[in-house]
């Protein structure tokens, strides 16, 4: 039943071989790895105008075009700099790569824990900014708007269970109809004031007085600005998700980005101006220019605000492509658990999907599915990525002098300091109101890693085998069954396998199921060194179900039992001194023990290891 509903949900299983025609298009890879910088213009406008108004009053709408501009050259300085990290890293350039390609591993750790605390606030962020423009267009919904944003998780989350292929044309023509609907936005808007000459009310809400633009108000109103380039990164990190080839699709998709952006963000902050617009806490600036454009109830009105819905809660889908991409590599590095680096059925990394699910949901409830609550705590993580990115690009110029080097340098080298300076300001503008937790979960998160890095080095160290003589045989008297299933040859099997030949049993077999042909060669070149009778059981996994295929398999064997007959299934184990360590290990392995001691005639037995 419970299969019947997960196949019904997220689709039938896909082989491995499927994984070439998963992967995008530059097409439906825009909507899927853009729509986060594409959608944060909707929101980055009303930021800026919610610190010039107060201070600046009617005087704010021209210093907000002297921010926007300010934005749009960091723009372009940062699709320079990614265009040439595109170039060198065809596995995928994101910062943690890149950083500790270059820098070294604990600053690589510092631009993942960045990156992986940004995009949890990107879904976090993108979501409530959907459900407040759902909100604008419907105020009798303002209080179940909590409700409403747990509800858009949860749909994008199954969205991306069920594939990237799936999820690129769920999430990719909304998408586009966003974009279309905000460019015939803007150019009406433009057409009512600049042809018809349509003169824009000026609210009565309006401050009067006018202060001097200082140069901290500059500041401030640019960080706040800022998260307009959120998402500029998801391009280079998810190259593997593209289909070949794979760089040059890459790119594309970057330089189309950059021009939505440059026209949607500057088209909407000089709307802004033309129309006078005011922030407000319970409508979006986005719905007061449709508003004051298309007039309020008309359908263009309402197209605007659920195609800027639909946007904002996808550019959530940035994260889900690009956060699980980034735990898998972690976790074969070995910095998180081994459990991210692992595709669910259809191919997606379907733990890292289900961790930011959670990780985005508690956000959602703890601050009331508020975006202005959580605004102050996004992007110091994502220009502290950036920044690491630049200085690794440039170091990699500046260490290996290959050709036109001193022009690369330059470029990256000004975006490093650029990227550096933004950071400083963004963390220091935004400390008190909640950018201090980012920068103290940073270098715990780091901690953390590290912690799992040395953990896993040292249980490596003591699996590993030392020398010829602990591959010898013991004598064996051949009476019984036994499987023993096999992943790896190290001391924890050898344990088991030795205690398998204390038993009395007619036949005994190594079963493995290969999920990586290297390893799986691996492990073949240890067993022949074994010089062994036993036979080893290689079956290859094309859905990665390992514990299907185990399961199987005992159960063909149960059936050719005879009468008073059983089998035995030896499982080596893991036992870790430290309890802080046991989620760490033996996961597989506990659903594996509880699905075959379902079986009758079957006997399971765990030979602990201990670490």
């Amino acid at each position: 039943m419970l299969k019947k509903i997960k196949h019904l949900v997220l689709g039938q299983s896909l082989r491995s071989d499927a994984l070439d025609h998963e992967k995008f298009s530059v097409i439906w890879g825009l909507p899927v790895l853009s729509s986060d910088a594409i959608s944060s213009v909707s929101y980055a406008c009303e930021e800026i105008l919610m610190v010039l108004i107060p201070v600046l009053g009617m005087a704010s709408y021209g210093l907000l075009m002297k921010v926007g501009f300010a934005i749009v050259f960091l723009l372009f300085i940062l699709v320079f700099s990614y265009r040439q990290t595109i170039n060198c890293y065809p596995q995928g350039g994101g910062s943690y790569i890149v950083a500790s390609d270059n820098l070294g591993k604990v600053f690589g750790l510092i631009a993942a824990a960045s990156l992986a605390i940004d995009y949890v606030l990107t879904v976090a962020v993108s979501v409530c900014a959907g459900t407040a423009a759902i909100t604008s267009a419907f105020p009798q919904l303002l209080s179940m708007r909590t409700g409403i944003a747990l509800i858009i998780i949860s749909l994008l989350t199954i969205g991306n269970l069920r594939g990237m292929k799936d999820s690129s044309v769920l999430f990719g023509i909304p998408t586009y109809l966003f974009i279309i609907t905000i460019l015939l936005l803007i150019v009406t808007g433009f057409v009512k004031v600049l042809i018809f000459h349509e003169t824009p009310a000026v609210s009565a809400a309006m401050p009067q007085f006018v202060e001097n633009a200082g140069l901290l108000l500059f500041l401030k109103a640019f960080s706040s600005g800022c998260t307009a380039l959120t998402g500029v990164e998801a391009v280079s990190d998810g190259i593997p998700n593209f289909r070949e080839p794979a760089q040059k699709n890459a790119k594309r998709v970057l330089y189309l980005l950059a021009g939505l952006v440059f026209v949607i963000f500057l088209g909407i902050s000089a709307l802004a101006s033309l129309y006078h617009i005011i922030p407000n806490a319970n409508v979006t600036v986005i719905a007061m220019i449709a508003e004051a454009v298309f007039g309020n109830g008309t359908l263009l009105f309402y197209l605007v605000q659920v195609t800027t819905a639909v946007i904002l809660t996808m550019a959530a889908n940035t994260a889900f492509a690009d956060l699980p991409l980034l735990l898998s590599i972690l976790a074969r590095d070995g910095f998180v658990p081994r459990q991210f680096m692992s595709r669910g059925s259809r191919l997606s990394f379907s733990n890292g999907i289900l961790l930011l699910f959670f990780l985005s949901a508690a956000l959602v409830i703890y601050f009331h599915a508020s975006s202005h609550l959580l605004m102050p705590l996004y992007a110091v993580g994502v220009f502290l990525s950036f920044t690491l990115s630049q200085a690794g690009m440039f170091v990699r110029w500046v260490k290996r002098k290959e050709d036109k080097w001193k022009h690369k340098a330059f470029i990256n080298g000004a975006g490093m300091v650029i990227t550096g300076i933004t950071c400083v300001i963004i963390a220091a503008s935004k400390f008190l109101h909640g950018a201090w937790i980012v920068l103290i979960c940073i270098p715990v998160l780091v901690y953390i890693m590290e912690r799992i890095h040395r953990h896993y080095h040292y249980v490596k160290e003591s699996l590993k085998i030392r020398s010829a003589e602990e591959l010898q045989p013991y004598d064996l008297q051949i009476h019984g069954s036994v499987i023993l299933p096999v992943d790896s040859i190290n001391r924890s099997f050898l344990k088991a396998y030795h205690y398998a030949c204390s038993l009395q049993v007619r036949e005994m077999e190594f079963y493995h199921v290969n999920t990586n042909a290297e390893a799986t060669e691996k492990l073949q070149e240890l067993y022949q060194q074994m010089r062994l009778d036993i036979p080893l059981i290689v079956e290859d996994a094309p859905y990665r179900n390992v514990n299907e295929m185990i399961l199987h398999h005992v159960e063909e064997a149960q059936n050719d039992l005879k009468k008073k007959e059983s089998v035995t299934v030896i499982l080596p184990q893991f036992v870790m001194k430290k309890k802080r360590f046991h989620a760490l290990h033996n996961q597989t392995s506990m659903q594996l023990k509880l699905q075959l001691s379902k079986l009758r005639n079957v006997s399971v037995v765990s030979v602990p290891y201990i670490i």
